[in-house]
């Protein structure tokens, strides 16, 4: 008789996608969830006799082993060591279905399957093919296990996000396309096999990604290229981006994981936090990890690791980049979702990874996974990165003067500022979510001193006290004093790209003495980690200020003066240095970022949209200057189909529309993206979220 042989497999592929979530993936593979059973048919060559055993191996990595957890050998109808199985279910003669399972904390990856035959003291093994496993949060056994079911559609099957921009005052909602099941899921598994991880030892780091915790600390340390590790992309926050794309250029992370893989896996060039994250966001929910982004607004970037973010101004004002700190406007980092049992359960749920290069950890420039129950309780010293991330939500701010002789005065320090309007995108809306509370008390609570003063007591040891005010570099310093007076900038009117700035500096006289205010003022345009680009006004006066008197100054800023050193980032800073005279040189430093508001791009949407039926849209652009712009393009992007369109220049103030047809293939929600560029401005974005009803 001849051997029991496989002649064919179905994979049962519509019915296992459908049953674990992976039906939307774009590879042709069978593409499965951990921990959950699946099923395939097996056609063979005769009927299975008496006597004839069957078993299956399951092998992933290039030295799969048992002992690693890497190879598993089962039998049918038995439960094994591995946690692996296989039953069989109703089946024909020579078609036979198993059902076979993994366990809960398998590794993921891609897996090849062996179908092995005993019939006597006869052994065969015929290779099945392979499969991809994934993490699985629908799963209670898994460490990704997420109850909520509109947070697993959210967080792990939308592929439509917002990212939340702009500065504390002015928060600005960015469309960004995830695309996580648009054929990247090779591209994902090879990132892990990129990895200075695998390099160092492959068989023990295929080993340890059933781990969420280990497999986020890997992408985050591939997201970026620093470490000359193939990593996806290269940050860059200055300068020209001559032939590189300008960080503001990207709408989402297919065009840049598909360019990555072209360029035979070179760093793609250029992203900024935004970017890192939301490209790292793609990545984990295509492996199954629920992520999401988090904007922090004003971010401290503390070097030093001393709670302590110091800025430098000389004596007119004027900002010195000589402080290795920095605070950002914002910050983009993600949060995923997964148990830690390293730390225990109070641990479990949302933990940081950010895959920005700011500071290497362990020698790789890698942060997280950090719990944010952790960040809020002071617990600095845990796994991995606390610190880090604990400081960019809590540092202390400290504004000093530096004299000519080199002595250092610090003349402000806010306790509160870092750390602000922390936001996320809400589940099933575009939504602004408030989650500081996740990873602060209030301000000024008795909560959030204790949690302070045991951060501190971590970093430094019990001895240290709270309220320490000695300088950077241990120079001469002196601590602060209230000058006697109180500033403010306030805005005319709404700031608005394109037209003058008009400001109003207000100062009031707290005290009954009269006084007299030198004022040193300066503006610069700005990056959005607040680096300076150029320098657009320098102005000095004074003021005479009666007893409890109030005096307004009146600032303007022209667009002759701002436009050509203005970035995309459309940011300037104001800073006034008030010095009361005759007192001793107590000064007061008034601080102003001003984001120019555009309101460039309207989208109109017809009043129903359905599947399978042309639709068309109403897109209008502007130029917001007084100067005619040329070379305009307009760029719309749609489930990561990209048109670009050229357009007619623009006068001075015009505005001007196109209508845009297309044919949405699925219903649901669909992001659509506006990107207009021009001569003088580049990358003003716009962007609707259309319902798309079934027809």
């Amino acid at each position: 008789m001849a051997d029991l042989t496989p002649t064919h497999i179905s994979w049962q592929p519509s019915v296992n996608a459908a049953n674990h979530h992976t039906d939307r993936y774009a590879n042709t593979e069978l593409t499965v969830r951990r921990g959950q059973a699946f099923v395939i048919t097996l056609y063979f060559n005769r009927p299975r006799q008496n006597g004839e055993s069957l078993a299956f191996v399951t092998e992933i990595g290039p030295y799969p082993s048992e002992s690693h957890r890497t190879r598993a050998v089962f039998n049918l109808s038995e439960a094994g060591p591995s946690g692996w199985s296989a039953a069989q279910g109703p089946s024909e003669s020579t078609a036979i279905n198993f059902v076979i399972t993994s366990p809960a904390n398998a590794v993921i990856g891609r897996y090849n399957l062996t179908l092995r035959v005993t019939s006597g003291n006869k052994i065969f093994s015929r290779f099945l093919g392979q499969f991809v496993l994934l993490f699985n949060p629908w799963c209670t056994g898994d460490d990704v296990f997420i109850a909520n079911e509109n947070e697993r559609q959210e967080y792990v099957l939308n592929e439509n996000g917002i990212i939340f921009v702009g500065n504390a005052r002015y928060i600005e909602a960015r469309a960004w396309y995830y695309g996580q099941f648009q054929d990247l899921l090779n591209i994902c598994l090879t990132m892990l096999d990129l990895s200075l991880y695998y390099r160092q030892d492959p068989g023990m780091d295929v080993s340890r990604r059933g781990d969420p915790k280990y497999v986020g600390r890997v992408i985050s340390s591939m997201i970026n290229g620093n470490d000359n590790d193939n990593g996806v992309l290269l940050g860059k926050w200055q300068g020209s981006f001559h032939s590189h794309e300008n960080p503001s250029r990207w709408d989402g992370s297919v065009v840049i994981l598909k360019k990555w893989r072209q360029d035979n896996y070179r760093p793609v060039q250029y992203g900024q936090c935004w970017v890192f994250a939301g490209v790292m966001c793609t990545v984990l929910r295509c492996l199954g990890i629920p992520t999401r982004l988090v904007s922090n607004f004003n971010s401290a970037h503390d070097v030093d690791r001393n709670l302590s973010i110091d800025k430098y101004y000389d004596s007119s004002g004027r900002s010195l980049n000589i402080s290795k700190d920095s605070t950002w406007d914002y910050h983009v980092w993600n949060e995923s979702w997964f148990i830690r049992p390293d730390l225990g359960r109070s641990y479990n749920g949302w933990q940081v990874l950010d895959a920005t290069p700011q500071e290497q950890s362990k020698g790789i420039f890698q942060c997280g996974p950090a719990s944010v129950v952790a960040i809020k309780e002071g617990d600095v010293d845990l796994d991995y990165d606390t610190l880090f991330v604990y400081t960019e939500v809590n540092a202390d701010c400290n504004r000093w003067i530096v004299y000519n002789d080199g002595t250092k005065k610090r003349v402000y320090c806010d306790t509160e500022i870092i750390g602000r309007f922390i936001s996320t995108k809400a589940v099933g809306s575009n939504s602004r979510v408030d989650v500081t509370a996740n990873y602060k008390y209030p301000e000024g609570s008795a909560e959030e001193r204790r949690v302070y003063k045991k951060a501190l007591a971590k970093i430094f040891g019990t001895s240290v006290t709270e309220g320490r005010t000695e300088s950077p570099g241990g120079r001469p310093s002196e601590a602060v004093r209230n000058p006697g007076i109180a500033g403010k900038f306030k805005l005319a009117e709404p700031p608005v790209f394109g037209k003058d700035i008009n400001l109003i500096l207000v100062l009031n006289n707290l005290s009954s003495d009269r006084k007299t205010v030198r004022v040193d003022m300066s503006a610069s345009t700005i990056l959005y980690t607040r680096r300076t680009v150029a320098e657009i006004l320098k102005a000095s006066t004074s003021v005479e200020l009666g007893s409890k008197q109030g005096k307004h100054i009146r600032v303007k800023i022209p667009y002759a003066h701002y436009g050509k050193y203005l970035t995309t980032d459309k940011r300037i800073q104001v800073t006034a240095l008030c010095e009361v005279m005759r007192a001793h040189g107590l000064k007061l430093l008034v601080e102003k970022t001003i984001i120019l508001e555009d309101t460039n791009i309207i989208i109109k949407l017809p009043r129903r949209i359905v599947v399978n039926k042309a639709a068309t849209l109403e897109i209008s652009y502007a130029n917001p200057l007084p100067e005619p712009v040329s070379r305009c393009v307009l760029l719309v992007t749609l489930m990561n189909q990209q048109v670009k369109i050229n357009l007619a220049r623009l006068a001075p103030r015009e505005r001007s529309k196109i209508y845009f047809e297309f044919t949405p293939r699925r219903s649901g929600p669909l992001q659509l993206q506006v990107d207009f560029s021009c001569d003088k401005f580049s990358h003003v974005k716009g962007f609707v979220t259309i319902a798309v009803a079934p027809s």
